[in-house]
């Protein structure tokens, strides 16, 4: 009787919404789920990602174990499933060396923000925007970046975005902060994702790519490329430079993989993805910079940097 069940669950179809709910409703899932997430949220856990798929088509094409293992790894980071909270996301990827699309675990920028603040390490943590006129290059003899930031929110929105900075001071009186040029995080999208394309991008901002054929550009990098660009930052910065929980290294190590039923990552995109590249000399466009516990964090801007996290309905 096992081996006939084995037998039929190897060669019954492994994706779409009729496989992805055989599958979650089998005893043998409900059982790890139940496991994993515990009867009280087991049901809650179960509707949230079925949700997810009846709602997107595309995810439903994907193998039905990688969007639960997608799912379980997020739980075990203590992160709801909930597209709408932006913790993390199951996004279809297409495995041109397996023949089939997967989901791609990706967590968001504020989960990574989530995960930090729940250490209870950080005095202050963000990434943001920086928008024209508001860079004004490095001090020539500290060569900390220096910022001039515009104070009517309704004129700064309309400003183009030139770059993104991402920083955080701790309680034992660490800062560490980094700038990008949206130069640069869009040669690095370039690099390390498969989903994108910096050429793709210009077309697409062009108006140059037709309509039926729009539905091809649902990575973030498209849809939102600021707050991917934000997520790149926060992880760039912690990963290199943070005290890290176990739970962020994991998040880390996942972030843009394949999930296994063992939930261990199986990367799709460059195996670099994770930012663990080697630190290049600092350029201009990329600025790092180290502060010792007596400088306050708001002293390299003439502004604050970032709202409070009260502010922040995550903190």
């Amino acid at each position: 009787m096992v081996q006939n069940n084995l037998t039929k669950a190897k060669s019954a179809p492994k994706n779409g919404i009729k496989a992805f709910n055989n599958l979650i409703q089998s005893n043998i899932m409900r059982t790890k789920i139940y496991q994993m997430v515990g009867r009280t949220d087991a049901q809650e856990f179960i509707t949230s990602i079925t949700s997810a798929v009846n709602n997107n088509p595309t995810l439903a094409e994907c193998d039905s174990q990688s969007i639960i293992s997608a799912a379980l790894l997020g739980q075990s980071l203590h992160l709801k499933p909930s597209p709408q909270l932006g913790y993390f996301y199951m996004v279809p990827f297409n495995n041109k060396k397996k023949g089939c699309k997967e989901a791609q675990f990706q967590i968001g920028y504020k989960g990574y923000l989530q995960l930090a603040i729940r250490t209870g390490e950080y005095v202050d943590i963000d990434a943001i925007e920086i928008r024209e006129g508001e860079y004004k290059g490095r001090n020539r003899l500290t060569g900390k970046p220096e910022f001039e930031f515009v104070d009517d929110d309704a004129v700064r929105e309309n400003l183009p975005v030139v770059g993104y900075m991402a920083y955080f001071e701790m309680k034992n009186g660490y800062i560490k902060r980094l700038y990008w040029s949206k130069e640069k995080m869009i040669k690095h999208a370039d690099e390390y994702s498969q989903a994108f394309s910096a050429k793709k991008l210009e077309e697409l901002q062009a108006g140059k790519i037709p309509q039926n054929e729009l539905w091809k550009y649902s990575s973030f990098w498209y849809k939102n490329f600021d707050e991917m660009a934000k997520k790149t930052m926060l992880r760039q910065l912690l990963s290199k430079h943070a005290l890290l929980s176990t739970e962020m290294q994991k998040a880390i190590e996942a972030d843009q993989a394949v999930i296994n039923e063992e939930l261990q990552p199986s990367y799709v995109d460059n195996p670099d993805v994770i930012d663990n590249e080697t630190v290049t000399p600092e350029e201009p466009q990329q600025i790092e910079e180290t502060v010792g516990p007596t400088i306050g964090v708001n002293q390299f801007a003439k502004e604050p940097v970032m709202e409070s996290l009260d502010d922040d309905p995550m903190a």
